[in-house]
């Protein structure tokens, strides 16, 4: 599994709640399209954690490279619902940073080679 983290702050004035609101309908209708497995959203709690990677972290679950490019590809024609739906997320975030990582020893690591 690879995972697509986005962490940002949200613009002034944007409810937090309508903003999580907005994701989940993005994410749920790419997930509904076979283009990602899954997403969580998170908000950092306390104020613990690097401020330069934003209040709420959403981690984008797919299931290789291939699936995340089949993704890019659909939301950067930028057209259909789909656009509709990825700009009301885009109009309430800003300060984006994000990561690719991936589930670590995964199915494609050899095993048995490994050298102390």
């Amino acid at each position: 599994m690879d995972i697509y983290h986005v962490w940002c702050n949200l613009r002034t004035g944007v409810s937090d709640v309508a903003f999580c609101e907005r994701v989940t309908d993005y994410l749920n209708r790419l997930r509904d399209d076979g283009l990602i497995e899954g997403h969580r959203i998170t908000r950092r709690k306390l104020g613990l954690g690097p401020r330069e990677l934003g209040e709420f972290h959403v981690a984008i679950e797919v299931q290789d490279l291939a699936q995340l490019d089949r993704a890019f590809s659909v939301v950067a024609e930028r057209s259909g619902a789909i656009e509709g739906l990825h700009q009301a997320v885009n109009s309430l975030a800003c300060d984006l940073t994000f990561a690719l990582y991936r589930d670590f020893p995964d199915a494609v690591r050899k095993r048995g080679e490994e050298k102390f």
